[in-house]
């Protein structure tokens, strides 16, 4: 659900995961890029589709990475837990 989430609102799924920075500056990014589509400011409309794609690969990124991190953890809370 939440990598729909990041394909859909990508700084929102990074805030669902605790990156607050990261959500803010993909926010600035995907914002810039759904208004220049809105608003087609002629020669920037050409980097619309770039921006908003670079900004769902961005959260996706991160999303897994996160995931990632936190089942690693959980694999390592367990080793430690037999001991």
């Amino acid at each position: 659900m939440i990598y729909l989430v990041a394909i859909l609102i990508p700084p929102l799924a990074l805030l669902f995961k605790g990156k607050i920075f990261q959500a803010i500056f993909n926010g600035i990014l995907w914002f810039a890029s759904v208004v220049m589509f809105v608003f087609s400011f002629g020669i920037l409309s050409g980097l619309t589709f770039p921006i908003w794609i670079l900004t769902i690969i961005w959260a996706i990124i991160v999303v897994k990475g996160v995931n990632d991190d936190e089942r690693t953890q959980q694999i390592v809370d367990a080793i430690k837990s037999k001991d």
